[in-house]
């Protein structure tokens, strides 16, 4: 079926502002991963150092980049990590819209016709050549 370019900027459009409203609705998000840690502690005498013990935890942490470096927050509960876990899945949400945005936006340029770059009457001046003969040497 053929469709107009204005029904097809139209719904183009259209998908922009769907997109866009669904960013909004996202809840609170963070990006990271939940990692889990099992170590030993610094007690000589502690279970963790028996032969074949398998050390305290594991310990879970949400690890996650902040101005370019690594962060790591200890997750103490499980309603820390379902919190952390929810978050997460909404970064996840996010960056799927973000990939559908970048997409519609594409098309959207791609459909909006170039315009000549508009130049000042100084430019225009610059630009022509002179009509006056050179006086001879």
């Amino acid at each position: 079926m053929w469709r107009s370019w204005a029904q097809t900027r139209k719904e183009t459009r259209n998908g922009y502002k769907k997109i866009t409203d669904r960013v909004a609705a996202l809840n609170d998000l963070r990006c990271g991963s939940i990692t889990s840690t099992t170590g030993r502690c610094g007690k000589p005498n502690c279970r963790c150092h028996q032969p074949n013990a398998p050390g305290h935890g594991p310990n879970l942490r949400l690890t996650y980049k902040l101005q370019g470096k690594t962060v790591t927050e200890s997750l103490p509960n499980p309603a820390a990590v379902r919190k952390a876990e929810r978050e997460i899945e909404e970064f996840r949400k996010y960056q799927a819209l973000n990939k559908e945005f970048l997409e519609v936006n594409a098309r959207m340029c791609q459909m909006r016709p170039s315009e000549p770059d508009p130049q000042s009457a100084q430019e225009k001046k610059l630009s022509k050549p002179s009509s006056k003969k050179s006086p001879a040497k």
